[in-house]
């Protein structure tokens, strides 16, 4: 799978809960909908885990030595489907509103 760059250029301000990923600029046509001074991405407290640890690590040595299994992808290649998958929905949703349609966007707050 080949990498894609949105051309998003971010800049983080705040710590801790409080961080908040803001654009900064915009290079290009691939994110039609973001703008600068956008937030992209914040901390939401409800996605953390009661009893957070420093550091997760999973071992599939059991796994693969009982079951025969593989992974097929690897661990950066399984977030950059996600991320197409992603910016496929988001250029969706831009390409209908620029066409007259009334198009929701989910914005978990």
């Amino acid at each position: 799978m080949e990498r894609q760059e949105l051309g998003i250029k971010l800049e983080f301000h705040g710590k801790g809960v409080d961080e908040r990923g803001i654009v900064a600029e915009v290079l290009g046509n691939k994110a039609p909908a973001v703008q600068a001074g956008d937030v992209v991405v914040r901390v939401d407290p409800r996605y953390f885990r009661p009893a957070e640890v420093d550091s997760l690590k999973g071992d599939a040595t059991r796994a693969q030595r009982e079951l025969g299994w593989e992974p097929e992808i690897t661990a950066r290649q399984m977030c950059a489907e996600m991320i197409e998958e992603d910016l496929k929905v988001a250029q969706r949703k831009v390409f209908l509103r620029q066409h007259g349609h009334d198009v929701s966007v989910t914005v978990e707050n």
